[in-house]
């Protein structure tokens, strides 16, 4: 017999799966409008890590005055993100997410000055943002399927002179081209003197895995950039 958290896992693996099956970006944000509302306890029992080793990272490098930082959290969801990171002191958040009902869940979080529906990678940020931002951090989004890798430049237009870009990726073996993809438009954006790698962090524990060919924890890893 199953006990109640094996069973809510098991059930938290069939919405992650039905998650992929989504293939236009139509279906994808239908999807996460109806997950929103569940959101964050679903990933709860994902042990969904992510969002609070970004905070941890950008808080590790950040030297400006926090409570004055201006944050864009991209594809923001629910607002984990800018939770962790108002736990080390940062106070303005921007959000942006291309689904409603995520927004929707941002906003009653009280923790963003502004949010906006967009979806990355089909529609541009708002021509305003761009060298407007202290902190730019995409969490969970850039993965296979979801975000081509070229929104990294994206992500830095939108980041001020000396500000930091954090991303995330998993680094488990469905993801193993995209990771690849994305760490070679980083180093041509490093090459072409835009930016600078201030840390990579390899986590091991990242979050519990649901597909059938793996068991455990699947590994991720963070990337943190200072805009040159």
């Amino acid at each position: 017999m199953m006990s109640a958290n094996t069973n809510t896992f098991e059930s938290m693996k069939a919405v992650i799966l039905s998650a992929h099956e989504c293939t236009t970006s139509r279906e994808k944000i239908k999807f996460y409008n109806t997950w929103a509302e569940t959101y964050d306890q679903d990933v709860a029992v994902l042990d969904y890590r992510a969002p609070s080793l970004a905070a941890d990272s950008i808080a590790s490098h950040f030297n400006g005055v926090r409570e004055a930082a201006v944050v864009l959290d991209v594809a923001c969801g629910t607002g984990l993100v800018a939770k962790q990171l108002s736990k080390h002191g940062f106070r303005h958040f921007v959000g942006v997410d291309g689904c409603e009902a995520m927004l929707d869940k941002a906003r009653e979080s009280g923790l963003y000055q502004d949010l906006k529906q967009s979806l990355l990678g089909e529609d541009p940020l708002p021509e305003q943002f761009a060298g407007s931002f202290d902190v730019v951090v995409i969490v969970g989004a850039l993965s296979d399927s979801h975000i081509p890798v070229q929104v990294a430049r994206d992500l830095l237009n939108a980041t001020k002179p000396g500000g930091c870009i954090c991303m995330t990726t998993r680094s488990n073996k469905d993801n193993t081209e995209y990771k690849a993809n994305l760490e070679m438009e980083l180093k041509k954006m490093e090459e072409e003197g835009l930016c600078t790698c201030l840390e990579v962090t390899d986590v091991e524990d990242w979050e519990r895995a649901v597909s059938e060919h793996e068991h455990g924890y699947i590994s991720g890893v963070v990337y943190l950039y200072k805009k040159l």
